[in-house]
This record gives structure tokens, sequence and C-alpha cells, in this order.
């Protein structure tokens, strides 16, 4: 809804830098303040995902064009579907190792991307 609504008055690399920038923002709320953060957490969390997903199209497409659109996608999306299916694994052992620190790990690969973003211009 924020997408379709609000942010897509805006590029998308906009959008994107707000999804990405959901998590970390979430993780810092939750440790933060703990339990009663919980609902803000799920909020920025799941809105930071749900925008990423319309993101991982419209990104790519307002950066490069729609040239060889599906095998650009293909080679962004690959290492993404790799480390998406490793991520339970690599959580758990993190979780096991760290405990509740272990949400650092997520939220500095969030912030990572966010800073990436960041160094991105638009086209």
């Amino acid at each position: 809804m924020l997408e379709f609504g609000l942010l897509r008055r805006f590029h998308p690399l906009v959008s994107t830098r707000l999804a990405a920038a959901a998590h970390p923002a979430a993780a810092v709320a939750l440790v933060s303040f703990g339990g009663p953060a919980a609902y803000a957490f799920a909020l920025l969390h799941g809105a930071g995902n749900g925008i990423l997903t319309i993101a991982k199209g419209t990104l790519p497409l307002a950066l490069f064009g729609s040239a060889g659109y599906g095998r650009r996608i293909g080679w962004l999306n690959a290492p993404a579907r790799i480390l998406q299916a490793a991520a339970p694994l690599i959580f758990g052992a993190a979780l096991t190792a760290w405990g509740l620190s272990a949400i650092w790990l997520t939220a500095g690969i969030g912030a990572a991307s966010f800073i990436a973003l960041l160094a991105l211009r638009r086209s």
C-alpha cells in the first residue's frame, strides 16, 4: 500500500533506500526498547521486505533500462537466492553463538546495503 500510494511518485531508488534502511531501524528499536518495540520491529521489517519485493524489479529497470532486462535480473538475483536459501542456517548458527545479539548481523547487512544504495545515482 505504501509503495503503490506514496512511493510510486518517487524514483525507485528512493523506495529501495527506504526499504533497505527499514530493518536496521527496526533492529535498533527492538534492541533499544525491548519487547514494547516488537510491534515497531514487525511493522518496519515487514514494510521494508514488502517494498523490497517491488524494488527488486523496478530498480534495475529504472537504472539500466529494458534492454536485456531478463538476463540482468537473473544475474542480479542468482546470488541473492543462494544467500536467501542459506540465511536460516546462518542466522540459526548466529543465534546459537551470540543469542539476541545476532540481530546486529542482520542489521549490519541491511545497513551495508543501504550504504551501497546511497552510492548509486539515478540514470
